[in-house]
């Protein structure tokens, strides 16, 4: 696939990088040709190396897609164009070996490709946990669109399923499969859902909405075995402390993800829980870098699409050789993708000492807000979370709220007429002279 147009680099032609080989062709790949083809400077050739036989998809609307809200082609991400980037595809192919060395991978299908610069876009896997009929027919994760393909045709059975993890991806897909007919149960190891975004109140009213549509929730429930039957396929699964069995046709493994950071530790590259990274993405090898799910930042691995963002606006601009600043954690939001549920978080789950905590609830709506000397630090909204985004912008801009901060419950309108009022206030100078006064 070769797109080709016009482009005025600012740098000499001479010194774009020749080759850009990258392994892993899903959405964090796909930026980064996206933002390559836009610069300056960009690498004339590159080659991008899928294992997956499909052109790289929106991972974030599988569970739109499995709950019928979306359509397949509806998933595809298309290739930048008006580049004079070439870009060559191998889908299909999986990187057995990269030797540093000589800077060749070497493919499963025998095929050797050179490479100038090296950049490790792998992804991330389910975590499976080490339990008896991990293995059975029926169960899976829920990471691509084989697995979402392999759900919505065991949903064709009807039966049920079972959901292991109560966060983000676990509520999806059961969203996913009950909207496929399928009676779903979800299994949950927290005392509540989404613990780790979102407040009691917040989890018990989406608890309610997802009751609501009826899927069976168990929280507190740990995952003793999967049982299956005497042609390996999955039946059931028993908790600890419950020895009946709770029937399930398939098994969905929702509760963590594991880095795919073999190719890399085997290439000799260091690694810790992912391949270990510095602040302009480069590993421990200057001619490879990682980028996305496969990647550790300091004692942070990422699953949000946020921080990798930040990441490949970073490595584009080093690899183009334009100045950049360096990669540093930034603060994340958390959105829930299930139809009819609007929950908006970010910042910390709990108020600790310090934080003054403003809340609001009503009928299907609630909002809290908590803030440390005045400046906005977390926020939970549920129902209407049209404020969210204006709520994450005050909290990343450090803004003193003092005076205006009962307001922030009211909504964005009247809040930034306050806020306004201020900053004309504080630049009166009559104003001024009297508080100096």
């Amino acid at each position: 696939m070769t797109q080709a147009g016009s482009s005025s680099p600012t740098r000499s032609d001479d010194a774009r990088l020749p080759h850009l080989v990258i392994v892993g062709n899903g959405m964090a790949a796909h930026r980064l040709i996206e933002t390559l083809a836009a610069q300056s400077g960009a690498p004339r050739h590159i080659t991008v190396i899928g294992a997956e036989p499909h052109a790289a998809y929106n991972r974030i609307l599988l569970s739109s897609w499995l709950a019928g809200d979306v359509e397949q082609d509806g998933l595809t991400l298309t290739p930048p164009h008006d580049s004079d980037v070439t870009v060559d595809q191998r889908l299909g192919a999986r990187v057995e070996r990269i030797d540093r060395t000589r800077r060749l991978v070497e493919c499963d299908d025998g095929e050797v490709i050179p490479y100038d610069h090296l950049v490790l876009a792998l992804g991330s896997r389910s975590a499976m946990p080490q339990i008896p009929g991990i293995t059975l027919t029926g169960v899976s994760g829920f990471r691509d669109l084989d697995d979402a393909a392999h759900l919505a045709e065991a949903a064709k059975a009807g039966g049920a399923a079972v959901v292991v993890g109560g966060g983000l991806l676990g509520l999806e897909a059961a969203a996913g499969l009950a909207a496929r007919g399928m009676q779903v149960c979800v299994l949950q190891r927290s005392p509540r859902l989404m613990n780790r975004q979102l407040d009691a109140t917040a989890s018990t009213m989406l608890a309610s909405e997802i009751e609501g549509r009826g899927i069976h929730l168990k929280t507190g429930a740990r995952l003793a075995e999967i049982v299956g039957d005497e042609n390996g396929q999955v039946v059931g699964v028993r908790l600890e402390d419950d020895e009946r069995l709770l029937p399930a046709n398939c098994v969905v493994i929702a509760a963590g993800i594991t880095p795919n950071a073999e190719l890399g530790r085997d290439a000799g590259l260091d690694c810790d829980r992912a391949i270990v990274v510095d602040d302009t993405l480069a590993t421990s090898d200057p001619d490879i870098s990682a980028l996305g799910e496969c990647c550790q930042f300091e004692d942070t691995t990422y699953g949000l699409v946020e921080p990798i963002w930040h990441q490949v606006e970073v490595l584009a601009s080093r690899l183009c050789g334009e100045p950049s600043a360096p990669y540093h954690e930034r603060a994340c939001a958390t959105k829930l993708k299930v139809s009819g549920v609007s929950l908006y978080a970010f910042g910390p789950t709990e108020a600790e000492d310090g934080h003054e905590v403003l809340s609001y609830r009503d009928q299907g709506e609630y909002r809290r807000l908590l803030l440390r000397d005045g400046r906005l630090e977390g926020a939970v909204l549920y129902g209407d979370t049209r404020m969210g985004p204006w709520l994450f912008q005050l909290a990343e801009q450090g803004q003193r709220l003092d005076r205006v901060r009962h307001s922030l419950l009211l909504g964005q309108a009247d809040t930034e007429a306050l806020l306004a009022d201020d900053a004309t206030t504080d630049t009166d100078p009559s104003t001024t002279e009297q508080d100096a006064a």
